[in-house]
């Protein structure tokens, strides 16, 4: 598997504070404030007309194989980020919400 960097170096750091913003939940646009990882996760669990209108902001820049370092992801390609995720669930290795 292809390892992503944040800031030039390393692979993802999925515990990083990340928001998933842009979805309606309960009627309302609220912020998802949580890790990268369940952002992430999150996303992929929306229904596809969600998935495209969602803004996911990572606390700092995340550098993906071929391409710039970027802080935000909209849409689709969130889905670049989801690709790269680590295989089981964050709950399951224990770890927390940014």
């Amino acid at each position: 598997m292809t390892e992503a960097s944040w800031s030039g170096a390393g692979s993802i750091e999925w515990t990083m504070s990340a928001s998933l913003e842009d979805v309606t939940r309960g009627g309302e646009q609220v912020p998802e404030v949580t890790s990268l990882e369940r952002a992430t996760r999150a996303w992929q669990a929306l229904p596809p007309a969600q998935r495209s209108e969602a803004v996911l902001t990572a606390e700092r820049p995340v550098t993906l194989p071929g391409e710039l370092p970027a802080d935000r992801y909209v849409g689709d390609a969130i889905g670049r980020i989801a690709a790269l995720l680590p295989s089981g669930n964050d709950d399951e290795r224990g770890d927390t919400a940014a």
